[in-house]
């Protein structure tokens, strides 16, 4: 099944924030993004309806294996994708955008022939 792109930022920003901090509360994801209280709200309850985080009873958010699944999936995208536009001559702060967008719609072969002559140039 293919979730939708905000939701893939949104458990990629999780894993991400968790990785930085420990643990992740709904306002770190309203910081990491700027967006409203209510719409990280919103947007916590869909993932946990659908399976894709926890959230205890102190507010913490934690994510399922099939939201870890996608986060690890969009997150090795977005940091290769980011680190080979940078190496071909793309300014950081574009690689980085661009990689955002392209993370979402690369198909599994593409993304997968880019890793593999990523590997081979850093060799």
């Amino acid at each position: 099944m293919r979730i939708k792109e905000s939701a893939e930022d949104y458990l990629e920003s999780i894993h991400i924030l968790h990785k930085q901090m420990g643990e992740v509360r709904s306002i770190d994801i309203v910081n990491y993004f700027g967006y409203s209280k209510p719409s990280i709200s919103v947007a916590i309850k869909n993932l946990k309806n659908n399976g894709y985080v926890d959230v205890d009873g102190k507010g913490y958010i934690t994510l399922t294996k099939k939201g870890q699944e996608i986060a690890d999936k969009m997150y090795e995208r977005h940091t290769l994708l980011t680190q080979w536009l940078v190496r071909i001559g793309v300014d950081e702060k574009i690689a980085q955008e661009d990689a955002c967008r392209i993370e979402h719609v690369i198909s599994e072969e593409s993304f997968e022939a880019i890793k593999q002559h990523a590997k081979s140039k850093s060799e």
